[in-house]
């Protein structure tokens, strides 16, 4: 007999199967019991009648939750059942009874779940969102892929700030000071000019002390960045690759945005064009809902959100003064207070998904940068080399994996979006 998966049943009706797996829920009704087995895949009704198999029978009364079990039986069509098949059981081997199960059907507070996360990756809901998570990252990188651009590794090591000093996670590298990486960013500008077209997929560092819904310690990011690239094709590439995303997600994922109970229909309005303000006109708009911001300010998680819910769709801000954004962002050739960059906030609340600019292209205006923002030059020197061997403009933009998912699947909390979440106060497990 042949071993197979849950989500593949369909293929089967009528054949007598194996499936392996882990015991989700139990109950009897006289010699008739039912056993809801998970796999990973999804979830299958076994049904086993004593009289057809007292060894089988017996071994059900073994089960407890998230004991490890495998089944041998005849796959039927059942719309009544999980993923409308079940197995009319033959066989049931008992591989490892588990002990009581910590995570049960009543209310957990957050700590708790957090606490015993490696099992609770185990629950339909988690399931349903690691798995968007996967179609996620392969939609990004397909979409990218398709537009000629080359996956470039970039290091998680170095030795150097790009997002500011004051969050950086440092380590003792061989008696030398080194630091995790906070973006692939500045080895893209160095990959670009030998690629063309380039991006980075990995993690990322923040040692930023903030508690809040939408920050992580360590996260992933796709970084795209393009040689002659200017703010416009930021604008279409960023936005041509988010709904690319969604209707990927629309497409291949809709059983796991049911499991989560997912309001489709506003996925479903995430279509071009996005709406584009500037800085002034998102303050304007702020003040006129009762956010008042200094001109000069970066805006904030509350004022993200009052934007983001003022739109069905994600909205770019573009051109934020330059003493609010990175060190290397080209400044507006109409306004040199102003640079040439734009996030993206996705609606709902969640905020920012993607930051981008065009990057600083002339070496004497970048070094001016580096001293302003009381950087170290000598860690700079490579970086500045790109200035000096045929520099041309170049930009590029950062799409935060977590913050994507967490706003594709409707959950409220970034955390759920990774598989092990790092935050303040929380690195284990």
């Amino acid at each position: 007999m042949e071993w197979v998966y849950i989500d593949s049943l369909g293929g089967h009706v009528g054949k007598q199967v194996v499936v392996k797996g882990w015991v989700y829920n139990t109950r009897s009704s006289g010699r008739i019991k039912f056993l809801v087995v998970r796999d990973g895949t999804g979830l299958v009704q076994c049904v086993i009648n004593k009289a057809d198999s007292e060894e089988a029978s017996a071994a059900f009364d073994e089960l407890t939750q998230e004991s490890s079990v495998i089944v041998t039986g005849t796959v039927g069509e059942d719309s009544r059942a999980p993923g409308g098949y079940e197995i009319l059981a033959s066989g049931l081997e008992l591989v490892h009874a588990a002990e009581p199960y910590p995570i049960t059907p009543k209310e957990h507070g957050v700590a708790f779940l957090m606490d015993h996360r490696h099992l609770w990756l185990r629950s339909s809901k988690q399931n349903a969102i690691l798995r968007i998570r996967a179609e996620v990252i392969k939609a990004a990188r397909d979409y990218l892929d398709g537009q000629g651009f080359t996956q470039v590794d970039a290091p998680i090591i170095t030795p150097s700030a790009a997002e500011g000093t004051t969050t950086l996670f440092e380590t003792d590298y061989f008696g030398d000071k080194a630091y995790l990486s906070q973006t692939g960013q500045l080895y893209n500008e160095a990959s670009c000019m030998a690629m063309g077209r380039v991006y980075c997929y990995g993690p990322t560092f923040r040692a930023e002390k903030a508690k809040t819904r939408r920050h992580l310690t360590e996260f992933w990011m796709l970084e795209p960045e393009i040689a002659y690239g200017t703010l416009d094709m930021v604008f279409d590439l960023s936005e041509g690759l988010t709904t690319y995303v969604v209707a990927r997600v629309l497409e291949k994922r809709k059983r796991e945005l049911s499991t989560l109970e997912r309001d489709i229909a506003r996925l479903e309005s995430v279509v071009s064009p996005f709406p584009r303000i500037t800085y002034d006109e998102a303050l304007k708009l702020l003040g006129e809902k009762g956010h008042e911001v200094a001109w000069g300010d970066d805006l904030g998680a509350a004022e993200e959100t009052v934007l983001s819910e003022a739109f069905d769709r994600p909205v770019f801000i573009h051109r934020y003064p330059a003493g609010a954004k990175a060190f290397y962002m080209q400044p507006d050739p109409e306004n040199e207070k102003l640079v040439m960059c734009t996030d993206m906030l996705a609606p709902e609340g969640i905020g920012e998904i993607i930051g981008g600019s065009e990057r600083i292209w002339d070496i004497e205006l970048l070094k001016k940068r580096i001293k302003q923002h009381g950087l170290p030059r000598e860690a700079f020197e490579w970086y500045l080399d790109l200035r000096k061997y045929g520099s041309v403009p170049h930009a590029g933009f950062g799409l935060g994996i977590e913050r994507t998912v967490a706003w594709i699947c409707g959950i409220r909390h970034i955390r759920e979006a990774i598989p092990f979440p790092r935050m303040l106060h929380r690195v284990y497990p």
